[in-house]
């Protein structure tokens, strides 16, 4: 029975829920303000990128909460569909809106959608439901992206990367083991982040030095910055569930929110002429402030039926409103790159809209689509789906 047994989820951690969905928005926000920025030195919201490191942290701590003490009874078969059901729909339906919405991001900033046959286009949203990268000829876009139609289904390769190592190797290892990965891991994190180039990956990220912004490409230079924002964080958020290390703290939802959302919203730390400093912050906030964010989340687990509510909510619609969001960003950017003399109020207009669009989406795809889905893959991959 323990290949084809579901066992039934753990209680969750209702505030780490909810700080996902803080991040999210914030996510959300970065993309819509990026159209603007003109470099990301100025952008505001300027470290909204960082929320990508902060969910490895996320996910490294929950898988270990959710499966560590389950090995005796669960198959690596079982846990790898668990983990299907639980990602692959909505990376499937983000996959498809952005094929559908693919020819509304056309403009001059992007000529190559208008020379792209719509058979391409149903050949990449295909590969991209399966999570399969694309380059070449089928970068429909024009920015080397792995999913030209949904750029950020990158981290969800790499979550799935992350979760055939826990299954296969990570969980195996002891404290201490996982321990000294988490030291060689955070000295990566170092090298990224402060522009160490060791490897001679870095020639051609000079304009994006000091900042661990990338990964999004299959190409040796994006996969090992990728593979550098996974590893520590994931393998980081793993000890913390492993020895058990909480913070607990009085209103800790509003308080651990409040510091998430300021460190993705410090504007760039330097100038310039001076970026180290920047690279400084950035490694400070993925070695140290997102574990211990995810500590104060995991020990805060006394709250209202209000603030478990609006945890619940964000919780919910974090995955969907982040995988579905981007599409509609490519069809911002077209927007504004042809209506560039509108006036700012306009541009606000269209930009607020859209987040109110991108919210409304993920919670209409969560419970229209994700939820039927994931019940019905349940009963049918499992011999009880509850």
């Amino acid at each position: 029975m323990t290949q084809n047994s579901y066992l039934e989820s753990k209680p969750r951690y209702e505030v780490l829920d909810g700080l996902r969905g803080v991040a999210a928005m914030m996510v959300v926000a970065f993309h819509l303000f990026e159209t603007y920025s003109g470099g990301h030195i100025n952008q505001i919201i300027n470290h909204g990128y960082l929320a990508v490191d902060f969910f490895f942290v996320l996910s490294g701590f929950v898988i270990g909460y959710a499966y560590d003490d389950r090995w005796n009874r669960m198959s690596l078969g079982t846990f790898a569909k668990r983990r299907l059901i639980r990602l692959h729909p909505m990376l499937f339906i983000g996959s498809i809106i952005g094929g559908l919405l693919y020819y509304f991001g056309s403009c001059d900033a992007f000529p190559i959608i208008s020379q792209t046959p719509w058979y391409t286009v149903l050949l990449v949203t295909l590969l991209g439901c399966f999570l399969i990268p694309t380059r070449g000829c089928l970068d429909i876009r024009g920015w080397a992206e792995s999913y030209s139609l949904n750029g950020p289904a990158w981290t969800l390769m790499f979550e799935y990367i992350a979760n055939l190592l826990y299954a296969t190797v990570i969980r195996r290892l002891g404290k201490i083991a996982l321990g000294v990965c988490v030291f060689f891991f955070a000295i990566l994190t170092v090298l990224l982040t402060m522009n160490i180039d060791l490897f001679g990956f870095f020639a051609e990220r000079q304009s994006l030095a000091y900042t661990v912004i990338g990964g999004w490409s299959i190409d040796p230079a994006q996969l090992y910055v990728g593979f550098s924002r996974l590893l520590y964080p994931f393998f980081a958020g793993l000890l913390l569930s492993r020895i058990g290390f909480v913070i607990k703290m009085k209103n800790g939802f509003v308080n651990s929110a409040i510091i998430i959302a300021a460190l993705l919203a410090m504007p760039f730390v330097g100038n310039e002429d001076i970026q180290w400093t920047n690279g400084i912050y950035e490694a400070v906030c993925i070695i140290a402030l997102f574990p211990v964010i995810v500590a104060i989340g995991a020990g805060s687990r006394e709250m209202g039926k209000r603030t478990e509510s609006v945890c619940r909510f964000l919780g919910e619609i974090s995955f969907p409103l982040y995988i579905t969001h981007y599409p509609l960003i490519y069809m911002q950017m077209a927007w504004a790159d042809s209506n560039a003399d509108a006036p700012a109020s306009m541009h606000a207009f269209v930009s607020i809209s859209l987040f109110i669009v991108a919210v409304a989406m993920a919670y209409a795809c969560l419970k229209l689509y994700d939820l039927p889905v994931r019940a019905w893959l349940k009963r049918k991959l499992f011999a009880t789906g509850k």
